[in-house]
């Protein structure tokens, strides 16, 4: 009877563990309801009527999905101020050349120029580019964004102004970033993807903010910075071989003593026909980005995982009233934080698509957080690194 009574005991503990991981999620459920609060509210404070000349610089490689339309969105500004747009290739021969052509063709009143750069200074190639091209850009502000980012007619509009907004801290605003939401292409992996961006990265990204009082990162959707904050810095160059060179740009610039915003603009990104895979891959490559850039947040996520913990609750209380009075209380708070980040503030029509593939998402997720401790490896446009205090180093063949 002895070990049929110790395997009981054994199965009560881990069912207890996993019921306080369940309540933590529940309470990290609350806390991203309150984030998602405090920005909305903030939305609604008047913005300065503060129009800087302004730089775009889009380093490219390659065509991504929807990509011309996304070029497009830029030169369609209702902005007061003057724009240039700053594309930089590798190579003439990089297909992205063609539409950046016919981008110049059918938007003769744009000031937009193409600049080869073919200098690689260290693994993060686009980094690489985004030096040359900080180096030819005629504006005191710049605003660096990934190739397959759409925005709204009044996206710099909505970004710019808050370089003068006051602060509680007196510090001046070195950078502005955005909230963005994925849009899928049809496979099970790249649905799972833009899920993900909407309902489990973005409310990170906001509770972040509030529990913080501020934020402290860069995100690649929009990385607006004064060319004063970049020199505090040293420049992009120190950024050449990091794998997170968003969250590294951003990082610095807070640490040197300025404030980064939240601005108003939802912006998109065009989200590949991942298969399952390939998704996985991507997925992987993030978090061991993100755990070797933020390693405490990295560990809290461990918390976050609501679902997972309620249905291995399920499981280890072989199926008690509690435990699916406890998972149905989790799905329903994690369907209701779905709905108000996902679809209402992001406006994210896929992720009311795509609800009921919320738990697998999940399932991954949690899967993806425990395997990317497993080895210090990513992939990344088809070469493979170690990553080591955020950098990226070439495994030698």
């Amino acid at each position: 009877m002895m070990p049929t009574h110790n395997a009981f005991l054994v199965a009560q503990w881990i069912a207890i563990i996993f019921t306080a991981l369940t309540l933590t999620a529940l309470v990290y459920s609350i806390f991203v309801f309150r984030a998602a609060r405090a920005y909305t509210r903030s939305l609604h404070l008047p913005l300065p009527a503060f129009y800087p000349a302004v730089t775009i610089l889009k380093p490219v490689k390659g065509v991504d999905p929807e990509m011309y339309e996304a070029f497009a969105s830029h030169c369609r500004q209702d902005y007061p101020g003057e724009v240039e747009i700053l594309f930089g290739a590798g190579s003439m021969d990089d297909p992205a050349v063609e539409l950046i052509q016919r981008l110049q063709r059918e938007f003769p009143q744009r000031n937009i120029r193409l600049l080869l750069c073919p200098q690689v200074l260290g693994a993060n190639g686009k980094v690489s580019n985004l030096v040359a091209m900080v180096a030819e850009a005629r504006y005191h502000h710049l605003l660096i964004n990934d190739s397959d980012i759409r925005v709204s007619p009044r996206y710099l509009r909505n970004v710019m102004p808050a370089f003068a907004t006051p602060g509680d801290t007196g510090k001046p605003v070195g950078m502005v970033t955005a909230l963005y939401r994925g849009r899928a292409h049809g496979t099970l992996g790249s649905r799972l993807e833009a899920l993900g961006i909407s309902t489990d990265f973005m409310p990170g990204v906001l509770t972040a903010r509030w529990l913080e009082r501020g934020v402290h990162f860069g995100l690649g959707s929009t990385l607006a910075i004064t060319r004063e904050a970049l020199d505090a810095i040293g420049g992009l160059r120190p950024l050449v071989d990091h794998l997170a060179d968003d969250y590294e740009l951003g990082a610095r610039i807070f640490q040197a003593g300025y404030r980064i915003e939240l601005g108003r603009e939802i912006v998109e990104t065009s989200i590949p026909a991942y298969t399952f895979s390939q998704f996985f891959a991507h997925q992987l490559r993030w978090a061991r980005g993100v755990r070797d850039s933020r390693p405490l947040g990295y560990f809290g996520l461990l918390m976050t995982f609501g679902l997972p913990w309620a249905l291995a609750n399920v499981i280890a209380s072989a199926a008690s009233l509690d435990s699916i009075a406890l998972f149905s209380v989790m799905l329903c708070v994690r369907i209701a934080m779905a709905l108000s980040v996902g679809v209402g503030l992001l406006g994210d029509r896929g992720t009311l698509r795509d609800l009921w593939l919320l738990p697998l998402r999940d399932l991954v997720a949690l899967a993806v957080w425990f395997w990317s401790f497993a080895d210090d490896a990513v992939v990344w446009r088809g070469e493979r690194f170690h990553l080591c205090a955020g950098k990226l180093v070439r495994q030698e063949k």
